[in-house]
């Protein structure tokens, strides 16, 4: 089968400051080699990694460089990345809002974009207009959108306003609006941008449900940017992630989000590097993941054992109980459990490494993100010596499948952050 898309060495040139060379001639010098001998534009020589962080030297920043990317009809892939990364400007050339400066993109069907608020209204025509204006650009008919209209005004929310001009919408509404727009009149391929972040939580939930319903019943294939990674994860069995202008990851959501996370402030083992971790009682060290060999891994498969390790130092002799725990999150950064000992007692200055034992067959399969604290306990409450949240990450993987253990015939993934292997019994009655 031909993939929906097909990027073939795909770069974007942006210069800062001001628009062109600087002169008429040098100006008259590049359309001369570029359109006129169909030679490489000699500016494009010229930039530096689109890092934000650091000034550069040049005038000229590449915001993607050298993208080579196939997605698959009905393919939902996730694309995520720091601020500045490229994301958008990878989404606007896939929607042709901008031209590439250099490489080619191929397309099998229509694409449907919803990148910014209010991208693609005309803020003077009412939502009614729009949808027609916006349907009729997709190459559709009046019949065919008529069709679709009723269905597009349900799922939006805003029949109330629909014959307003959609200057007058929120950006809550207009986003509403503009996604019912694009999912549901029926395009091969939707971009969504993160632009679903300004609905409600209730309308971010319809929309994801409605993009999987796309991809699963229609065979449709969707990019979707987020910076919600529970959503990635659960949307997009596949994801990529940009860094820079360039793709450093391509594959399964769960590897790719920890590595975007272990880039970040993730990782199998933590040391304090830049500044001490602690109060003037108890100093944080380290942290890591350990396999039951003892080996360091962040990567385990459901029936495999593991332990979470914290080293820390009591530096006076206290009248608490200092107290390790460890908060566990899931990728959208909700509570996924929290642990500590069940009995502890004061202990003399001196170095100590607490272990978290995670049995078999206890968590379900994705990415997790471990805080590494110290609370001492006193007669009239408690401190914090230290909390450092997603200071560990790891993955749990299902690659198995278990069918024998607790999926039989069921191959999606299984809902839910705990997933016990747990006694059962059934009792066949005289009835």
């Amino acid at each position: 089968m031909l993939p929906a898309i097909k990027i073939e060495n795909l770069s974007k040139q942006y210069r800062l400051g001001t628009i062109g060379t600087g002169t008429l001639s040098h100006d008259l010098k590049r359309w001369w080699i570029t359109n006129i001998r169909g030679k490489e534009d000699p500016y494009l020589k010229i930039g530096e990694i689109n890092d934000r962080s650091h000034k550069g030297n040049s005038d000229y920043v590449w915001a993607l460089k050298d993208i080579n990317l196939e997605v698959e009809q009905g393919e939902v892939l996730g694309i995520i990345g720091k601020n500045g990364a490229g994301k958008s400007t990878l989404l606007k050339i896939l929607s042709k809002v901008t031209k590439p400066s250099t490489g080619t993109i191929k397309y099998r069907g229509r694409i449907a974009a919803l990148l910014e608020v209010g991208t693609g209204f005309h803020p003077e025509m009412t939502g009614r207009e729009n949808v027609f204006m916006n349907g009729a650009i997709m190459g559709m008919t009046k019949s065919e959108i008529t069709r679709k209209f009723d269905e597009i005004v349900d799922f939006s929310g805003v029949e109330r306003y629909i014959d307003t001009p959609v200057k007058r919408y929120s950006s809550g509404m207009t986003v509403r609006l503009g996604f019912a727009i694009a999912a549901h009149l029926e395009p091969e391929i939707l971009v969504v941008d993160e632009v679903l972040a300004v609905g409600d939580a209730e309308f971010q939930k319809k929309a994801i449900g409605k993009m999987q319903d796309v991809s699963k019943t229609g065979g449709r294939t969707v990019l979707f940017v987020s910076h919600n990674m529970g959503a990635i994860n659960s949307l997009c069995p596949k994801c990529i992630l940009l860094n820079d202008g360039l793709i450093i990851a391509n594959g399964n959501s769960s590897d790719v989000i920890l590595k975007y996370y272990s880039n970040e402030n993730g990782t199998a083992v933590f040391e304090p590097k830049a500044k001490k971790i602690g109060d003037n009682n108890v100093e944080l060290i380290s942290g890591w993941i350990e396999n039951e060999e003892g080996k360091i891994q962040n990567s385990f498969e459901l029936n495999e054992r593991f332990s979470v390790c914290l080293k820390y130092k009591i530096l006076n002799a206290l009248d608490s109980i200092p107290v390790p725990n460890f908060h566990f999150y899931n990728t959208d950064g909700s509570y996924a459990f929290i642990s500590q000992p069940a009995h502890e007692t004061a202990r003399p200055v001196g170095e100590y490494i607490a272990k978290c034992h995670i049995p078999k067959y206890l968590l379900n399969n994705r990415t997790y993100f471990v805080g590494l604290a110290i609370s001492s306990y006193h007669k009239v409450g408690y401190d914090v010596n230290f909390f450092e949240q997603n200071a560990l990450s790891f993955i749990i993987k299902d690659e198995m499948n278990y069918i024998e253990i607790d999926r039989y015939n069921y191959n999606s993934d299984i809902p839910g952050v705990v997933r016990p292997l747990l006694n059962w019994e059934i009792i066949e009655t005289d009835n």
